[in-house]
Parts: structure tokens; C-alpha cells; sequence
């Protein structure tokens, strides 16, 4: 059975600013050292559920084709904070 949380005020004013701020939930969880789910529904009890004023509104064109094999975009978006990271994308083609 999950422990129960006594949230205080502050809690809660931290999860409001930082949401506010444009942070992201695994941000806030980390910081309140809780569980990202835990800041989630809490934040939905406080009523701050919706994405923060700078989120993107549309994550891609629905409409464009597909991208190839490590095109830059997503090459770079899978490999950010890894050891991969600003490594190019090999073919099977260039390692021979």
C-alpha cells in the first residue's frame, strides 16, 4: 500500500510556481523528491494540470512524410544527454 503524503503549503505553492515557470513534471518531482505521477495528480487536485504558457502547441506537421533513418531532428532528440550525444548517425553503409 502506498504511504499516504500530508502535503503542506508549500508543497503545493512550489508545485504551482515551478509549473507556472514552465517546468516540466519530471522537474518538479525531482526537486519535491516524490514520485512524477505522485506531482501529477496532485497538481490536477490543485487545479494546475494544463502545459505551461511556452509549451508548444503542435508538436509536428501532421502532414509531412515520414522522416529517413537518422535524420538530424530525430537523431538528435533520441540521443540528447547521452553518451551518443552530437555523435553522426552511421549508416550500415559508412561503417564498412
Amino acid at each position: 500500500m502506498p504511504r499516504r503524503i500530508a502535503w503542506t503549503e508549500g508543497q503545493d505553492t512550489q508545485i504551482r510556481r515551478l509549473r507556472t515557470e514552465g517546468a516540466s513534471w519530471d522537474t518538479i518531482a525531482q526537486q519535491l523528491g516524490l514520485a512524477r505521477w505522485t506531482i501529477i495528480e496532485r497538481a490536477r487536485l490543485l487545479g494546475v494540470e494544463r502545459a505551461p504558457a511556452n509549451a508548444a502547441t503542435a508538436l509536428d506537421d501532421a502532414t509531412r512524410p515520414p522522416l529517413p533513418a537518422g535524420h538530424p531532428d530525430t537523431w538528435d532528440a533520441l540521443n540528447r544527454g547521452t553518451s551518443l550525444h552530437g555523435a553522426p548517425f552511421l549508416t550500415p553503409a559508412a561503417i564498412r
